[in-house]
């Protein structure tokens, strides 16, 4: 897909690779690019940068888990600007832990990591495949092909990402929809502990060792380095998009040899555990 005068909108927007995204796709000639976050200031603000640089931008604050919300932050897309082109889901959380996490924090990372992606699914498919064009990125992660040391919650949701991207593209591939999928490793968000403005690599350093001991320890990307990615899969129409290329070398071990991967990774869990304490 060109992203020339298209309409795309991007939930989680507001930060991290949602914003770089946005910046992307405005700086590509999108014809219209709806910021959307649950922070509805940061969206704002998102939104007045695109503008103020001579792009068309709407910001919307829309929690990405309600599914009302989404569907009102489609509607407001296609009052400003047309029918919806491109959806990024691209909302996401990382709660650590295990089995133990409570229900209702299992309950909310799947509703915004998973539901959301549903929801957006919902509101945009009939649209797209009655005029039999549209495109879906999904923002998965590689602990979607792999797993998430440190956090259960984390791993299951985004191979439920993966599992639901894969299945959007069989299911309506032939239909007009374009899917991809994309699959970072560490990345400089708020997430893993960049500054809020900068994402640049500073910020709690807690956080910035748990990411560079785990997702990181291949290296830490930048948003906007992603973002550049993802506009070329798009171009290309990729499925999976791969910031970090080795990650397909890990997804063939695991799949050649589940045993081998699985005592690797516990090797590292082991290795982590030992640096912590």
């Amino acid at each position: 897909m060109d992203i020339n005068d298209r309409v795309v909108v991007v939930t989680g927007g507001a930060g991290g690779i949602g914003k770089a995204l946005c910046t992307s796709f405005a700086g590509a000639g999108a014809r219209g690019v709806v910021v959307a976050d649950v922070d509805g200031d940061g969206a704002e603000r998102v939104a007045g940068a695109l503008s103020a640089d001579g792009h068309d931008a709407l910001a919307v604050r829309c929690d990405a888990a309600v599914e009302s919300e989404v569907i009102g932050l489609v509607a407001a897309a296609v009052s400003a600007f047309g029918p919806v082109d491109l959806f990024c889901a691209n909302a996401g959380i990382v709660i650590p832990g295990g089995v133990e996490v409570p229900d209702p924090e299992w309950e909310r990372i799947w509703a915004v990591n998973v539901q959301s992606h549903i929801y957006a699914a919902r509101a945009v498919l009939p649209s797209m495949l009655a005029r039999g064009e549209g495109y879906l990125v999904h923002t998965a992660s590689a602990a979607g092909l792999l797993t998430q040391l440190g956090s259960a919650p984390y791993a299951v949701t985004k191979h439920a990402v993966v599992a639901l991207a894969e299945w959007l593209s069989i299911t309506h591939g032939d239909a007009g929809l374009t899917v991809s999928c994309l699959c970072p490793q560490g990345v400089w968000t708020a997430m893993t502990g960049a500054g809020p403005e900068e994402e640049s690599g500073s910020g709690d350093q807690l956080h910035r060792d748990f990411a560079v001991s785990t997702a990181g320890r291949d290296g830490m990307m930048l948003p906007a380095e992603v973002a550049a990615i993802v506009l070329e899969a798009i171009a290309d129409e990729r499925f999976l998009i791969l910031p970090h290329p080795v990650v397909a070398e890990y997804e063939q071990r695991r799949a050649g040899d589940r045993e081998r991967w699985l005592r690797g990774m516990r090797k590292v869990q082991a290795q982590i555990a030992g640096s912590v304490t």
